[in-house]
């Protein structure tokens, strides 16, 4: 069996920077102050963090776990992936087609006038959608020229500042207000408020969930069919999101790594998991709210057939299909991520 130690110690050594409660240094806390006023502030609830922790799973099997791997933190932009797992259900209950547009599907919902009409499915997935307008008060233009670290391009402009949107499929930028327009959509498509079918579909029948939730934010609820239900981001960005363990992020890679079958029950399509890890036209380092590692240039350690959930504030959920090893590691300084991955990618062998 391989030895972790040496890459959990090099973890729990390179603890990130943010303070364990946000109400301790707001100013150091999360990822809203980069945004233009009035937008630069929480608008969802936040809660107090644990240390580093993480699982490292083999060939099904949890091989190594570290600091507290049920406790139940915010995970920030790994939420994005929980989306496109539930877009896979909708799939697969012939609720959507990847291909068609979503207004087509779902009039009246921010994707009726004659740039967003053009948008399906698969742009949001992709995250080339260009979708502009507002969403639960936030303006698409709040995302504008943001830069995150693996996006090879430079920025047009200051963030925020407001671009040139090019057609739906032409163009990437990581936009969480679109991430959340995505989530509204699925909202609309399920009817059901999203935590729930996560839930039901993904986390119970993998026997997870017991400290799982996905928040909103405050003001973030709409009513369908008659029922008011909560909007949910896809991330913590403005505060809300998924709080959930290292061990259910952990079962839930499992699950993409076994291309969505559990106990012989297929929970996910498998062509759905296969065209998560496809990389895009436009960004080939993306697939479907995932993150590629094809030509090594997120982690050189690692295999070239990996890939990945991030989250600020330095979570990483690595799914590796040459080793069948699924890793997760949460809290780490995201400057020292690639120095951990090695560690883990040498004991792999």
């Amino acid at each position: 069996m391989p030895d972790f130690s040496e890459a959990i110690a090099f973890a729990r050594a390179h603890e990130v920077s943010w303070p364990r409660d946000p109400k301790a240094d707001p100013a150091r806390w999360g990822v809203h102050h980069d945004d233009p006023p009035p937008f630069d502030r929480l608008r969802g609830p936040v809660h107090p963090r644990g240390g580093v922790s993480g699982v490292i799973r083999i060939a099904g099997q949890e091989v190594a776990s570290w600091g507290e791997p049920d406790r139940a933190d915010l995970t920030f932009s790994v939420a994005k992936t929980y989306l496109a797992l539930l877009a896979g259900v909708a799939g697969a209950r012939g609720l959507l087609d990847p291909a068609e547009t979503i207004a087509s599907r779902l009039p009246g919902i921010g994707f009726d006038d004659a740039h967003n009409r053009a948008i399906t499915w698969a742009h949001m997935l992709e995250q080339t959608s260009e979708w502009r307008g507002t969403c639960l008060g936030m303006p698409d233009q709040v995302e504008h020229n943001r830069r995150v670290v693996h996006d090879p391009k430079p920025p047009e402009g200051a963030k925020g500042q407001l671009r040139a949107l090019r057609n739906p499929g032409s163009y990437w930028e990581y936009n969480d207000v679109r991430i959340n327009q995505l989530s509204l959509a699925l909202l609309h498509l399920f009817g059901r408020p999203l935590p729930e079918v996560f839930a039901e579909t993904i986390l119970r029948p993998l026997g997870g969930g017991a400290d799982f939730r996905w928040e909103g934010y405050d003001d973030a609820w709409v009513e369908i069919a008659g029922r008011r239900m909560q909007s949910v981001p896809g991330g913590s960005h403005w505060g809300g999101g998924v709080s959930i363990g290292a061990r259910d992020q952990a079962l839930i890679a499992q699950l993409l790594l076994d291309e969505g079958v559990h106990q012989g029950r297929a929970l996910l399509p498998a062509a759905w998991v296969r065209r998560m890890q496809q990389p895009g036209a436009v960004a080939p380092f993306y697939g479907w709210l995932t993150w590629l590692n094809a030509n090594g240039a997120l982690f050189p350690a690692a295999s070239r057939a990996s890939w990945f959930m991030f989250g600020a504030g330095g979570h990483y959920v690595w799914i590796d299909p040459v080793h069948a090893a699924v890793v997760v590691v949460r809290w780490v300084d995201p400057a020292h991520a690639d120095g951990f991955v090695s560690r883990v990618a040498r004991a792999l062998g």
